[in-house]
């Protein structure tokens, strides 16, 4: 009777473990059974929406997943379109975002009801670099001449294009004029890539576009770049034009322009989601970030490949919230 009763236990123990592995298992193994709608809360040909359909055709060609990626443009309202898209799709994980810094920019200038910590944090896919870009046929050969020659125009003389009103084209511009006592007359428009044309076309003098945004026209010789917004030199030395590479780009700060940005490129999903369901897209763009195809995209764009995920990425996404809430006051772009 003891054995019998020994065994029954046994059983029922081994049963327990099973299925608890079972479910673990499981879990662990979520992937998504229909086709993922990749949010773009911005217009096409821009960073945003060319790192998004980089990404689709990576997971695509390489078979990383069963179902389809799907991206879809959804940037009215300085993007709060897509985001608010992606908070009412509550536990919904066949939806994700990419982001870029109207993740902060967008709530504080409009007033629309969303935020970040409304969302689910998956990863930190990069961080995007800012240049100063202005047209080859204009005769300014470095950063210091354009300034000095915009100064010498008198204020609003010179037109600065940009992605968007408020966002964070526009947040440097001011930081510019801030820190070199010039003033631009901004111009906005719906992505980089129309700001690109904007200034191949001379329509507009100047432009603060990503790498990624200009460099077709960079390495046609339309466009020259004058410096970039950081504290340190882009590290990719492979020419990109037949004399320069980004590396031969000084910084700003080397040109006597003392101002720095760097924009995120990140994924959130939608509010609700289990941490398998995040896990999965973690272990997906893990494996993207492998691919050949990414890493000539990370270099063509001049990106800074830093990768975060969990509370590392969290905190982050809080320091760059508080950054952007002072940047924003600072340049009198809060909603009234």
């Amino acid at each position: 009777m003891r054995f019998k009763l020994k065994s029954t236990l046994l059983s029922v123990a081994l049963a327990a473990g099973f299925a608890a592995t079972s479910t673990a298992h499981a879990q662990a193994k979520w992937e998504p059974t229909k086709a993922v709608e990749f949010v773009i809360p911005a217009g096409p040909g821009g960073g945003a929406d060319q790192m998004a359909r980089m990404i689709q055709g990576i997971v695509t060609k390489n078979n990383l997943m069963k179902q389809s990626i799907i991206p879809v443009n959804k940037g009215a309202g300085a993007g709060a379109e897509g985001f608010l898209a992606i908070k009412e799709a509550k536990g919904d994980p066949h939806k994700i975002v990419i982001t870029l810094s109207n993740l902060f920019t967008t709530p504080l200038a409009t007033g629309v009801p969303f935020s970040w910590k409304e969302m689910t944090p998956v990863a930190m896919l990069a961080l995007d670099q800012f240049v100063l870009w202005t047209n080859a046929e204009k005769p300014y050969k470095s950063a210091k001449e354009y300034i000095d020659a915009a100064k010498a125009a008198g204020a609003g003389k010179f037109r600065m294009a940009g992605t968007g009103s408020k966002q964070e084209d526009q947040i440097i511009t001011v930081a510019l004029e801030k820190a070199t006592g010039t003033k631009f007359t901004y111009i906005p428009f719906k992505g980089g890539g129309d700001v690109a044309v904007q200034l191949v076309g001379n329509h507009v003098d100047s432009t603060v576009n990503n790498p990624i945004e200009a460099v077709a026209q960079w390495r046609a010789g339309k466009l020259r770049a004058q410096c970039v917004f950081d504290d340190q030199r882009m590290p990719y030395k492979e020419k990109i034009t037949a004399t320069q590479s980004w590396n031969d780009v000084p910084t700003c700060k080397e040109v006597g322009v003392n101002t720095d940005y760097l924009m995120l490129r990140g994924i959130f999903m939608p509010p609700g989601v289990t941490q398998a369901q995040v896990d999965f897209y973690i272990d997906l763009f893990k494996k993207v970030r492998e691919t050949a195809d990414w890493k000539k995209f990370m270099a063509d764009g001049a990106f800074n490949q830093s990768f975060m995920t969990g509370k590392e990425y969290v905190a982050w996404l809080e320091k760059n919230a508080a950054l952007h809430a002072q940047l924003m006051k600072e340049a009198g772009f809060l909603a009234k």
